[in-house]
C-alpha cells in the first residue's frame, strides 16, 4: 500500500480541501483522517453511515474511593498537577490529571488506583472504500496514539489496497509526528503569507527527517505572488520538488460550503488541483503507472499500476 500524507504547517490553508480533492479524483481504496483534534473530512466526503465505532483508551487517570479515604491530604500535597480537589470529599480532576501515579504510591490505606480512561472515540466508514478517523476527547494528551490506531484501523480493513491518502493535522506536533510513520510520501499544503513560509519550513524539516518523498503546492497563490516566488525558491534550494500553485477562487469556497469537492465543479482552482493532483500521483508511483484521467468521466478509475 503507498501512503500519501497531506500535511501543513498551521490551520487554514486549505489542506483538507486538497485531501478530499485528491480523494475524488484518486478514489482510492482506503483513506483516513488524523486530525483526531477536530476532524472534519466526513463531511466533506458525505459519510454518514458508521460501520464500527470503539472507545480508545490512552494513558490511565487516577481515582479515589471515598469509602477507603482517610482524608490525610498526602495526595492533594504531593501532586505536580493540582488534579486533586478537597471539598466536602477528596476526588480527582481528570482533566489535570496525568497519570502519573504518585499519588497511588504514597496514599497511605491503598485508596487510590489508576483506571482506564477514555481518551477519544475510533470510528470506521466502511462501503466500497474504507475510511479510518477518530475524534479526541477534550483535555486528552493522547493524540499521537490515537493517530497510530487511526492508521492501524485503515491497514488491517484494506490490507490489498494500493494507495492510501490521509489528512493529517495542522503544524508539528504529536499527531503530525504519527501520521509522518511509514508513509511514503508528504505533500505540504503551503499559504503565501509570512507565517505560513515559517511553518512550511518547520514541517518540512520534520516530514524530511522521516525520509519520505516531500513536496510542496501552494494554494491561494495569488494572494501573495511574491511569497509565493519566495516558497518556489526555498522548494528548490531544500532540493523538494515544488508541484503547483492553486489560485484562490470563490466558486471554490461555494463548492466546499455546499459539500462538495473544488473538483466536482468547473472552476479554476479546481483545474489547477488537477494538475497538481497528476503530478503527485507521478512521483509516489514512480512513473509507473498510467494515467486514465478523463476530465469529463469522474466515474473512472483514474491511475492503473503497470
Amino acid at each position: 500500500m503507498k501512503q500519501l500524507l497531506i500535511l501543513s504547517g498551521k490551520g487554514g490553508t486549505g489542506k483538507t480541501t486538497i485531501a478530499s480533492a485528491f480523494i475524488k479524483l484518486a478514489k482510492p481504496e482506503a483513506y483516513a483522517d488524523c486530525d483526531v483534534d477536530a476532524p472534519n473530512l466526513h463531511l466533506v466526503q458525505s459519510q454518514e453511515n458508521i460501520a464500527n465505532q470503539t472507545n480508545f483508551y490512552g494513558m490511565p487517570k487516577a481515582e479515589i474511593d471515598p469509602n477507603q479515604c482517610v482524608y490525610c491530604g498526602f495526595c492533594k500535597k504531593y501532586c505536580r498537577f493540582d488534579a486533586i480537589k478537597a471539598d466536602e470529599f477528596y476526588e480527582v480532576d481528570r482533566l489535570s490529571c496525568e497519570g502519573c501515579g504518585v499519588c497511588e504510591l504514597i496514599c497511605p490505606v491503598g485508596a487510590i488506583s489508576l483506571k482506564p480512561a477514555k481518551a477519544g472515540d475510533l470510528m470506521l466508514y466502511k462501503d466500497d472504500d474504507v475510511f479510518s478517523t477518530a475524534q479526541l476527547t477534550m483535555g486528552s494528551g493522547n493524540s499521537g496514539l490515537l493517530v497510530s490506531e487511526v492508521k492501524k484501523q485503515m491497514e488491517a480493513h484494506a490490507p490489498k489496497a494500493k494507495l492510501a491518502i490521509i489528512d493529517g493535522s495542522p503544524g508539528i506536533g504529536c499527531p503530525v509526528i504519527s501520521s509522518i510513520s511509514g508513509v511514503d510520501m508528504v505533500l505540504i499544503v503551503a499559504e503565501p503569507s509570512l507565517s505560513g513560509i515559517s511553518d512550511m519550513e518547520r514541517i518540512i524539516k520534520t516530514a524530511s527527517s522521516f525520509q519520505p518523498e516531500v513536496a510542496v503546492c501552494v494554494n491561494k497563490y495569488d494572494i501573495n505572488v511574491i511569497n509565493t516566488k519566495e516558497i518556489e525558491l526555498i522548494c528548490e534550494t531544500k532540493n523538494i520538488r515544488f508541484v503547483g500553485a492553486i489560485p484562490f477562487d470563490i466558486t471554490a469556497n461555494r463548492a466546499v460550503n455546499a459539500g462538495q469537492s473544488i473538483v466536482d465543479i468547473d472552476c479554476d482552482a479546481g483545474q489547477a488541483t488537477k494538475q497538481v493532483f497528476n503530478k503527485v500521483m507521478k512521483m509516489l508511483m514512480k512513473e509507473g503507472l498510467e494515467q486514465d484521467y478523463d476530465h469529463k468521466n469522474s466515474d473512472r478509475k483514474h491511475f492503473h499500476l503497470r
